[in-house]
């Protein structure tokens, strides 16, 4: 019998037996279709594609299909070949192989493979309206589908998580309950990421961009909507220091702070397959701080100190999730501050999103089921900032999908208004497809409005929850702080002298020493130092990730050569030697700071009359014999 075979090729006529199976008839198909594989072809009975054929050992009358039936075929677009391999994606697996082997290599987080061995559906209570016995169920109280739109309404979920996102997905092609299992062959990955930018190498029979261009690889105007779905739906914080620590340069200097939070990401049971990111330390990269805002330099030098700070958080089974900033202005009541972000004003400037749309997209977030190996990003971004009732808050967003494309195709600039984002203007290089989104106007209607020359920057975020937990448990556990990184215009500098302390007082006790090791800015300042090996690192962060046995990895780690030559340099070095000006802090890139003091713990203690001192008021380093600075003319104390 014939079958007639409808592609993008055009249509195809296949000879098969009346017991040929299903994969025989792909096996033909391939060559007509130029498919790399028989398992590359989807194959469905609609032009929709939604009632996929998979039975492949069955045969073709078993299915349904007779002599002159027509069915539709295509080849994954992860299967199809590419004339050039993306490089500028890591988790992006080869594109000349089949869907299957694409998704078996890809690695999730392992918050991810977790959630998909859950099925993700709601138990219900039996209903006033049920009539059948205790074993049964009905449509009144059968459990209901994570994505379920009338439980999302009435427990008020604005955004459904990104593994409930998923399974509404995978619904269309008839995958429910547990989707752990491997990726059905001849399956069309159907998660993308949307791409506004001119196709680099495009089949037509033209010069490529700029010199030319035609509808396949031009882009499609876009239209910005909300993000139905969002991949982290919590923001937690391990203890209060964590916010507190970051607090205590704002309270000394009425400087904005900037850092990077370090934690990990867990199942959250508040919402329906939810993911939050549990944040255990803040690292404070170099940066300049000012009242009105931080500069950070995004470029080799923020990588490197990235780089120490991923390694001592790996060391601990930690990696990094997020960013946080201040924003805060003290108001004239004391005790005070001022309410600058509301719905009135702005919730997030064009450039802190521009920044996290920089930030997720450096940071992919790995997935099986998407086209590219990957989809959206799990980093998070936190401000703390004043509330209505003038106390400090701290508010958690993400930029959407369609924000980080945008920034991918450089189609979007910050504006000096900072509640708006600038469309950019067309260039010889740049394509700039159309841009529109929609509102609500003062009749009721749902009006679309062009988004040049700008648009409001709420079609671009996601809004997050955050909080702390009932009983804290911080991995992070030192009663004795050790120095903040990068504050030394506060008096408040990492050295071998403040390490020697630490560490020499606590060798008496390997409970007391595990204490002391549960720092992270101590984790971060002696792993730079370079000094121990990786078997003790290893130990180090065993110490860190396992609290019930600290005491005895601590005791294993004092055993160890490398920490011996560690502890037995700081016994023998003098404290002069171990100041940020001698010998040894020199010769060390970590402790070599170019800024003045020694290891003050307060950051409001004097510092000493032979060295140039900070200001505390406008940072300005004075010298050693003055009292008062000479920028601001403001005593020392």
């Amino acid at each position: 019998m014939i079958i007639r075979v409808r592609s993008p090729e055009g249509m195809h006529r296949v000879e098969v037996g009346l017991n040929d199976t299903l994969r025989i008839l792909l096996e033909k198909l391939a060559p007509l279709m130029r498919a790399p594989t028989a398992d590359a072809i989807v194959l469905t009975r609609d032009a929709r594609g939604q009632e996929i054929l998979a039975e492949f050992e069955c045969s073709l009358v078993s299915l349904g299909l007779k002599h002159g039936d027509m069915v539709f075929a295509n080849v994954a677009a992860s299967a199809r070949p590419s004339a050039e391999p993306n490089e500028s994606n890591n988790t992006a697996v080869g594109t000349t192989q089949a869907p299957r082997e694409s998704a078996m290599r890809v690695q999730q987080d392992a918050v991810d493979c977790e959630l998909e061995h859950e099925s993700g559906l709601i138990p219900r209570p039996r209903d006033t309206m049920c009539t059948h016995g205790a074993r049964a169920m009905c449509e009144y109280c059968l459990p209901i589908e994570p994505y379920d739109a009338a439980y999302l309404e009435e427990h008020n979920i604005k955004h459904m998580s990104f593994q409930a996102y998923l399974r509404k997905v995978l619904s269309d092609h008839k995958i429910r309950g547990d989707i752990s299992g491997a990726v059905p062959a001849n399956f069309a990955l159907p998660l993308e990421e949307p791409e506004y930018g001119v196709r680099p190498k495009c089949p037509g029979a033209h010069a490529p961009w700029p010199a030319g261009i035609c509808s396949k690889c031009q882009p499609s105007a876009v239209t910005l909507q909300r993000q139905p779905f969002r991949m982290v739906d919590n923001v937690e914080f391990a203890s209060r220091s964590v916010v507190d620590t970051l607090l205590e340069f704002w309270r000394v200097s009425r400087c904005q702070r900037f850092g990077l939070m370090y934690g990990r990401y867990e199942v959250s049971r508040d919402v329906p397959l939810g993911v939050k990111a549990v944040v255990e330390a803040v690292y404070e990269p170099s940066q300049g701080c000012e009242e009105d805002g931080v500069r950070v330099n995004v470029g080799p030098e923020l990588d490197a100190e990235v780089a120490r700070a991923d390694a001592a958080a790996a060391a601990c089974g930690m990696q990094l999730v997020g960013m946080v900033f201040t924003d805060l202005t003290p108001a004239a009541e004391p005790g005070k501050v001022l309410y600058r972000r509301h719905a009135d004003s702005y919730f997030m400037t064009s450039l802190e999103c521009r920044l996290a749309a920089y930030m997720q997209e450096q940071r992919p977030s790995a997935c099986r089921w998407a086209r590219a190996g990957r989809f959206g990003s799990k980093f998070v971004t936190c401000c703390v900032s004043g509330n209505a009732d003038g106390g400090i808050d701290i508010t958690a967003w993400q930029v959407s999908n369609s924000a980080q494309a945008m920034h991918r195709a450089d189609l979007v600039v910050p504006s000096s208004v900072p509640s708006k984002m600038c469309v950019q203007e067309a260039t010889a290089t740049r394509y700039v497809p159309d841009v529109f989104y929609r509102y609500i106007n003062e009749y009721k209607l749902s009006v679309t409005a062009n988004a040049k020359p700008a648009f409001p920057i709420e079609y671009l975020l996601v809004t997050l929850t955050h909080g702390f937990p009932l009983e804290p448990h911080p991995a992070f556990r030192a009663t004795e702080p050790f120095a903040v990184e990068n504050r030394q215009h506060v008096h408040n500098v990492q050295t071998l002298g403040a390490l020697k302390r630490h560490i020499v007082g606590a060798l008496d006790s390997s409970e007391r020493l595990a204490l002391v090791l549960a720092d992270f800015h101590l984790l971060v300042y002696m792993f730079g130092l370079d000094l121990l090996g990786a078997e003790e690192v290893a130990m180090i962060g065993r110490v860190v990730s396992e609290p019930m046995e600290a005491a005895q990895r601590a005791e294993e780690l004092m055993a160890m050569s490398g920490w011996q030559t560690l502890v037995l340099m700081l016994r023998e070095a003098a404290d002069s030697e171990l100041d940020p000006h001698g010998s040894v802090a020199a010769g060390s890139s970590a402790a070599g700071s170019s800024a003045a003091g020694s290891s003050a713990t307060s950051s409001s203690a004097p510092a000493a009359v032979s060295e140039p001192w900070a200001c505390r008021h406008c940072t300005f380093v004075n010298e050693g014999s003055a009292t008062s600075c000479e920028m601001c003319a403001l005593p020392q104390d």
